[in-house]
């Protein structure tokens, strides 16, 4: 084979239609060989090519008679002085850290380790074993594909709703999909995922980790695996788990047929991703990409002892995002999934780790500087999950402009609400009105807050109203797993109860949550399922389970049909009213010539004041959404007029009488054009509907532990 020199740059494997040029960083090696298998079954390679260049810290080639499809893997000669930080070991095959393709997964064996498992000097020890039987192998990928017509959904976020879903979990019972399709990326775009999103007003489908991943080896050998994904191995490549035809290139078509099938119906794709550590874990962890090719280079050491990682993730290592090829390599990949693959979003997880500068989480780190510049990046949707398990850590409302978070503090403050916890409503409040203590200092809007009441880590919505404890058994590590503090309440009875009484509690906690959720102002996100009652019986980290407890059942009772058509309804109502869906945070103080936008009720319709916010023991809340006094206009420059809407909240255990306003005498009386309105009830979460219309300045009755939703409309004549 005839060996050329080739270009450093791009990075990876690149085909251009007459040979492959490939290309690898490494600051520190001696030698890099290129290993070409024969197909993905391969247990040896056919041949081995020593690369000719190194320039700029990349070593390269070009091979003319290499085609897509091509597996390979490479070794890495230099320094084994792990107590330096330095790990090279040429008997280990190395995964491409810019593979577009894992064509074969590992199969653990003690040979895929850097040094000899059970050696009296642990990793200091140097292993001899050839990996290659059991290492994953890359594949060369034809990037082609015919895009066709297909436009990005460009969904303003302020009409953002968010469903956070799995590929397999959300699609692996689905009885009208087909049955081999299952569990794929093109399941994900069928016909009934996509009727069933679009019924939900889902704009966006925030899909969790599809990075191909690493399954911990202690899980495998106990029967489980990392079931979420979020332990990566290559940062470009789709996980092969998830294709239908499992050929070594076919998941990046099929990925890409995916987001085709999803922006012809609107929906855009956001991606779950792990940028902050990888599958090759602490000190201990095998030798299969970053480590081997340079392992001081991509990862965080310790600076007195570079033989150990800093870890701020709890997974073993952190990425250096202060060198410059790794700051490179994350967005060389954002990019790639922007550009070739067509997503339209990123949700970051734990990005404070990405954003330590020695340290400290640093708001003005290289992370946050290059991401702000790159006129790709900075276009797309940009979700933090702003906390990692070090100090300092929790950054809920610290990141710049451009970024959303996750926002816990309002997860924290619904469920503290609706469990009942005194001292809430004045929190409540905020957390509705679109979290302005958190996301207006630096000029950033509502849509900062992505919302959620449950996501993938923790109780699903029917978990939560159903147990005290978390119940992981399951996960084979005596329940020690999984968050304690989940501030849940199981109504009376822990678990599966027969007991209609606590059934029904149950049933009206889960429609409060679901209410809120949409009534708040901010970025609504559903974890998929919820809206069917998906439950997994109590196990709040179901990481590893990839069976029953994790996946979806779409076999649904007649309770659950009743509380899916609910979910729709909230949407329709969210979709249909713009003061819920406001670009601009509320106008909490009247100004010159203007008056409120919104107006916090006591039951007896009059202004919440000073002493009330204060008070400890109230639990219910009144909300007037005003949106005849709001300055907001549409992409046109319209004024924007939406209805004005009335939120009843009650999270006491006693029913509650409210008098609907305006209030004779009160001061923002005259701001509501009354003559001839009435209050409509759109729906309460006691009654699946609601229903009737009531008198301005009546009284309403609204059960224990519910809420209800008014629209001021005309009486009919």
């Amino acid at each position: 084979m005839k060996i050329l020199p080739g270009k450093p740059y791009p990075l990876g494997a690149t085909w251009d239609g007459l040979g492959v040029n490939f290309a690898i960083f490494s600051e520190n090696a001696t030698r890099v060989e290129l290993c070409l298998f024969d197909t993905a079954e391969s247990t040896k390679e056919s041949m081995r090519i020593e690369l000719p260049e190194y320039n700029n810290q990349v070593w390269h080639v070009y091979l003319k008679d290499i085609r897509p499809g091509q597996c390979y893997g490479y070794r890495m000669y230099g320094p084994y002085e792990p107590e330096l930080g330095l790990r090279f070991n040429p008997n280990k095959l190395l995964a491409d850290p810019y593979a577009k393709s894992i064509a074969r997964d590992l199969k653990w064996n003690p040979a895929l380790f850097g040094y000899t498992i059970g050696h009296k000097e642990k990793d200091l020890s140097f292993d001899e074993r050839d990996s290659a039987p059991y290492a994953p192998l890359c594949a060369v990928v034809d990037e082609s594909f015919t895009w066709g017509n297909d436009t990005r959904p460009n969904t303003p976020w302020h009409q953002t709703i968010i469903y956070e879903a799995h590929v397999r979990g959300m699609t692996i019972k689905h009885p009208e999909i087909p049955e081999h399709m299952r569990g794929t990326y093109p399941a994900v775009a069928s016909d009934p995922i996509v009727r069933h999103l679009k019924s939900l007003g889902v704009t966006a489908i925030e899909l969790m980790p599809i990075h191909h991943r690493v399954d911990n080896q202690n899980l495998v050998e106990a029967g489980l695996n990392n079931y979420w994904g979020y332990n990566t191995l290559s940062f470009f490549a789709p996980d092969l788990r998830y294709s239908h035809y499992k050929g070594a290139t076919e998941a990046v078509r099929e990925f890409k047929m995916m987001v085709r099938g999803l922006h012809a119906a609107g929906i855009e794709v956001i991606l779950d991703v792990v940028y902050n550590h990888t599958a090759e874990g602490n000190h201990l962890g095998p030798t299969l990409s970053f480590r081997g090719i340079d392992n001081s280079g991509y990862y965080r050491a310790m600076l007195d002892k570079p033989r150990y990682y800093m870890d701020y993730t709890g997974c073993g290592n952190t990425l250096n995002m202060m060198h410059p090829r790794v700051l490179q390599m994350l967005m060389d990949s954002l990019r790639y999934w922007v550009q070739e693959m067509h997503v339209d979003g990123f949700r970051f997880d734990l990005a404070s780790a990405l954003a330590r500068e020695l340290f400290d989480v640093d708001k003005l780190s290289a992370f946050f500087d290059v991401i702000q510049q790159d006129p790709v990046i900075s276009q797309v949707k940009l979700i933090a999950e702003p906390w990692d398990l070090g100090m300092g850590g929790y950054q809920v409302g610290n990141f710049p402009v451009l970024w959303t978070e996750w926002n816990g503090k309002y997860r924290d403050t619904v469920r503290e609400f609706w469990r009942g916890d005194s001292g809430q409503v004045g929190q409540l409040a905020t957390r509705l009105a679109g979290s302005s203590d958190l996301y207006a200092h630096n000029g950033r809007s509502p849509h900062a807050s992505i919302n959620f009441c449950t996501c993938h880590d923790g109780f699903t919505l029917k978990d939560l109203v159903s147990y005290n404890n978390k119940h992981n058994i399951a996960n084979l590590e005596d329940n020690r797993d999984g968050e304690s503090h989940n501030n849940s309440w199981n109504c009376g009875v822990e678990g599966v109860t027969a007991d209609p009484d606590v059934l029904a509690v149950r049933l009206r906690q889960r429609r409060n949550f679901m209410a809120t959720l949409m009534l708040s102002l901010g970025v609504p996100m559903i974890s998929g399922g919820d809206e069917v009652g998906r439950t997994q019986m109590g196990n709040n980290n179901a990481y590893c389970q990839d069976n029953e407890i994790s996946w979806t059942d779409w076999h649904l009772s007649e309770t659950e049909h009743d509380f899916l058509s609910f979910v729709q309804r909230l949407a329709a109502i969210r979709k249909s009213h713009p003061v819920l869906q406001r670009r601009k945070f509320f106008k909490t103080q009247p100004g010159a010539g203007r008056a409120k936008d919104i107006l916090w009720l006591r039951v007896d319709a009059k202004e919440m004041d000073v002493d009330d916010w204060k008070s400890s023991e109230m639990r219910q809340l009144a909300v007037l959404y005003d949106s005849a006094h709001t300055d907001e206009v549409d992409e046109d420059g319209n004024p924007v007029d939406g209805g004005t809407l009335l939120a009843l909240f009650n999270a006491w255990w006693k029913d509650v009488t409210f008098l609907l306003p305006p209030h004779a005498g009160e001061r923002y009386a005259k701001l509501l054009p009354t003559e001839n309105k009435t209050w409509k009830l759109l729906l309460e979460t006691t009654d699946l509907l609601g229903q009737g219309c009531w008198e301005i300045n009546s009284e309403f009755k609204l059960a224990a532990r519910s809420m209800a939703l008014f629209e001021l409309t005309e009486k009919e004549r």
